[in-house]
């Protein structure tokens, strides 16, 4: 049983790295052929060839049931007709509202449509919904407050998913798809926007309005109170009030999971609540006759978790935790000892089942090997010693397994750790798990002030504790490749094996490759520049053998969101880039250099070019020009003279760069308009001849001047846009003008690397990585 488990979790797994579908009748054959064989094969198991077959078919069966799902939410999808045009719709809020700068984002079940003659049946039926506040008729108004429950009328304007394709980054298109989530999009200002009724009633929407009154609660008590979101967010997962520094502590110091409703927290309550049941129900003779007391508190302990899965939203992570508790409790149930990794692989099985795309988030990783790590540790053959000295011991076992246990996949998903995650997590993990997670869902239970005034207070002396820690470094490293992870995960497993096991020390070595994997890095005299898909904005990386240059840092998202941190830094820690040798802010606009607080912060700069006075460095001036490993850079624009006479726009100040090698050249123009490409074809027009461009101003119509698209003469033309920008970027007529080179878009393309070596290659991401939920 347990390797045909494990062979339909890999056979779930491979589907969702599939570009598309297999074909219903192949999926239909595999769903009905495969259960009528199973038994068969199982009642010769002791054949090992039958075995063998038993394990391909229990694998083909998981491709099919995962294409059987994910066929069905695949004709959940918003037609591409209908995307960018007005649509007015009635549902209902389904989710807890997300307050941010300018509004607040939440997910909304359509109900049905009332504009364009559309039926409800063509529009998904959940999406995510933006209300922006703004400036209408010359005045600020403020978007209204929406609540869960809230039946509402608005016009919408609807875009399919859509998010930033880059290597080693976030797969938002995967997150959403994963929820159900088949569109976005935003509330119309100036339409429609009605409230029709105050409260639908269905199970589902009530708990979401429970939430939102306990979220309103622990705000009234501590309005001010600079930890009350971390609170909030332990009794009912609402984590949005967590500030972006607080997480800066967190993933510094290792202890990011205790700070949402994780695994540990619903298995915690469960095991309170089964304790406290139990307890009391065997004082009741007539209890104990009616059910005996260890499954009553089998019973409440699953209820519970139940109720806190609930209460935290049902979150993915929780729906992963109270499967693998009801495996455990049917067990237990029943009275059958299945052991803990049959326990474990049921618990998978049944994950899979209800959720095939799972397998796409790191925390299923995480959470599966953490628990398998925790079985161990606990198991028999780390020490069967009893005593405080004893238990110390165990704990700092477990410890040590968890750490070493789930190292290959935190380097392989994040390339970073934290050095005193296990010396942070030995106190924050008892505190937070038994004290201060309890005192806030009392609190959500019986709202009595005092309980939420200590719980503060706890977690205010551990935040102290986690401020001194976080000033030990992160251990952060190139992404090692998969072969790597896997040789370390063999090791981990060589080093935790029993005592008394003859070199254990040999799993350190099996660890070797993944902590000092070298970064892949160009060859001397070749360049890789890498222009990343970060929306309607600009960053772009340029790498030699031993340096590397940072050309523009993206746009700033809101106030505590850019894609220097979302994009940049963790595209450049992947990839092994540690520090930058340069570094170019080309002019003012948000768009380019919204993120460059972040990765000032980030990483040492050796160098800064700008066109901003305001910014620390230098002036980027045309006449500029060095040379790294064999690969020559030129600024060619703006000059001297144009910092002294101002400039009609700052797009007029940009500073142009060329990169070139023995084999040819990549123009990086940034927005200049159609006046700085005259000067420049006036003052340097040999210099513009390039083989790549990134097309000026991401394809406006004030740029790309049909004079200097013939002199640049490039074969290869790159437009950094976002997706459905409000800009329309890139103009049709701006396209036509490239007719002759091959084009490129990162909002369809995703980041687009340009391999300057022996010959020029561009490569599209998108390409490399296309998955069946892509649009």
């Amino acid at each position: 049983m347990r390797i045909n488990i494990l062979a339909f979790a890999i056979g779930v797994g491979f589907l969702q790295t599939r570009e598309s579908l297999p074909g219903w009748p192949l999926v239909l054959a595999v769903l009905v052929g495969a259960p009528l064989l199973l038994p068969w094969l199982g009642r010769r198991r002791q054949q090992p060839a039958l075995s063998v077959l038993s394990a391909l078919a229990c694998a083909l069966l998981g491709v099919a049931w995962a294409a059987l799902l994910a066929g069905q939410r695949l004709q959940d999808r918003l037609p591409e007709e209908l995307e960018g045009h007005d649509l007015q719709v009635v549902g209902v809020v389904a989710a807890l509202p997300h307050r941010f700068e300018r509004g607040e984002r939440f997910e909304f079940e359509i109900e049905s449509v009332e504009s364009n003659d559309e039926p409800a049946a063509r529009l998904p039926r959940r999406i995510m919904l933006s209300w922006y506040h703004g400036r209408q008729d010359d005045e600020w108004r403020e978007a209204l407050a929406v609540r869960p429950a809230e039946r509402w009328r608005f016009t919408v304007r609807l875009k399919r998913p859509h998010g930033n394709a880059n290597p080693h980054g976030f797969d938002y298109e995967a997150w959403l798809f994963e929820r159900g989530v088949r569109a976005t999009g935003y509330v119309r200002p100036r339409a429609v926007a009605q409230r029709l009724d105050d409260f639908v009633l269905t199970p589902a929407y009530a708990i979401e309005r429970l939430r939102e009154r306990i979220r309103s609660s622990f705000l009234a008590v501590l309005p001010e109170a600079p930890y009350v979101g971390i609170l909030a967010a332990l009794a009912i997962g609402d984590q949005q009030a967590i500030s972006a520094e607080q997480w800066r502590l967190f993933r510094q110091t290792g202890v990011t999971h205790l700070m949402s409703i994780s695994g540990l927290h619903v298995t915690m309550v469960a095991a309170l609540f089964a304790a406290l049941i139990g307890g009391l129900w065997r004082r009741s003779e007539r209890l104990m006759l009616w059910l005996p007391a260890p499954k009553a508190a089998i019973a409440a302990g699953w209820l519970a978790a139940c109720g806190y899965s609930l209460l935290a939203g049902f979150a993915v992570p929780t729906q992963r935790t109270l499967y693998m508790l009801s495996v455990v409790a049917l067990a237990l149930w029943s009275g059958r000892n299945l052991g803990a990794s049959r326990s474990l692989l049921l618990a998978l099985l049944l994950v899979l089942l209800l959720d095939p795309w799972a397998v796409l988030s790191p925390g299923f990783w995480l959470s599966f090997a953490a628990v398998g790590l925790l079985f161990f540790a606990g198991s028999a053959r780390l020490g069967v010693e009893r005593g405080w000295r004893a238990a110390i011991a165990r704990w700092g076992a477990t410890q040590w397994a968890v750490t070493i246990g789930t190292l290959p996949l935190l380097l392989l998903l994040f390339q970073q750790f934290s050095l005193v995650s296990p010396l942070a997590n030995a106190l924050a993990i008892p505190v937070v798990s038994f004290l201060i997670a309890p005192l806030a869902l009392l609190f959500a239970i019986v709202p009595w002030p005092p309980l939420l005034y200590v719980g503060h207070w706890l977690l205010a002396a551990l935040m102290d504790f986690l401020d001194l820690l976080a000033r030990w470094p992160l251990w952060q490293q190139p992404a090692p490749p998969l072969a790597a992870t896997l040789v370390a995960l063999l090791g981990v497993v060589w080093l935790l094996l029993p005592r008394g096991f003859p070199a254990r020390w040999l799993g350190l070595c099996l660890l070797l490759p993944a902590l000092f994997w070298p970064a892949a890095r160009p060859a001397p005299g070749d360049a890789w520049v890498d222009v990343l898909d970060v929306g309607q904005g600009l960053a772009v990386v340029v790498r030699t053998a031993e340096h590397a240059l940072l050309y523009d840092t993206g746009p700033l998202y809101s106030a505590e969101s850019d894609a220097g941190q979302r994009i940049v830094v963790p595209y450049l820690r992947a990839t092994g880039v540690d520090r930058l040798d340069a570094l170019i802010i080309t002019h003012r606009d948000k768009d380019h250099s919204g993120g460059v607080a972040a990765v000032q912060e980030a990483l040492p700069i050796a160098r800064t070019l700008s066109s901003l006075p305001e910014l620390p460095g230098e002036r980027c001036v045309a006449g500029q020009a060095w040379e790294w490993d064999g690969v020559r850079f030129a600024v060619l624009h703006p000059q001297a003279d144009d910092y002294r006479r101002k400039a009609a726009k700052t797009n007029n100040m940009s500073c142009v760069l060329r990169v070139e090698n023995a084999t040819g050249s990549v123009l990086l123009t940034s927005d200049i308009e159609a006046r700085d490409e005259q000067a420049l074809l006036a003052r340097a027009p040999a210099l513009l001849r390039s083989e790549v461009l990134l097309a000026p101003h991401h394809g406006s119509a004030t740029s790309s001047t049909a004079e200097f698209v013939a002199a640049v003469g490039a074969r290869e033309v790159i437009f950094p846009v976002g997706y459905r920008n409000r800009f329309r970027h890139p103009r049709p007529e701006v396209v036509e003008r490239y007719a002759a080179s091959r084009r490129w878009r990162s909002d369809s393309d995703g980041a687009i690397r340009i391999k300057l070596a022996d010959t020029i290659t561009v490569s599209a991401y998108r390409a490399e990585y296309r998955r069946y939920w892509q649009e």
